[in-house]
């Protein structure tokens, strides 16, 4: 007795129970609520160093970015106004 091997087709088209979460309204071009994995922990953090890491933030949610590099971080403190 053999047994057949062939997957079984595919169907035609997609569900149609399906719901695509990544779409959002392209005209605000960004979701109308960030995801984020952990809490603010700015709490504990001087007045300044809470500015500095609000400022990082927007801009990490302005230009969806994860992680940023010096030179971002050096422009957002320097958005700020500190200077060398």
């Amino acid at each position: 007795m053999t047994q057949s091997l062939a997957a079984p087709p595919y169907p035609a088209a997609p569900p149609t129970n399906f719901t695509d979460r990544r779409n959002y309204d392209q005209a605000i071009d960004r979701p109308l609520r960030e995801r984020r994995q952990f809490t603010n922990t700015h709490d504990e953090l001087s007045s300044e160093a809470q500015e500095l890491a609000g400022a990082i933030d927007a801009y990490k949610l302005r230009h969806r970015r994860r992680f940023i590099t010096c030179e971002e971080m050096l422009l957002v403190m320097k958005s700020l106004g500190y200077s060398k």
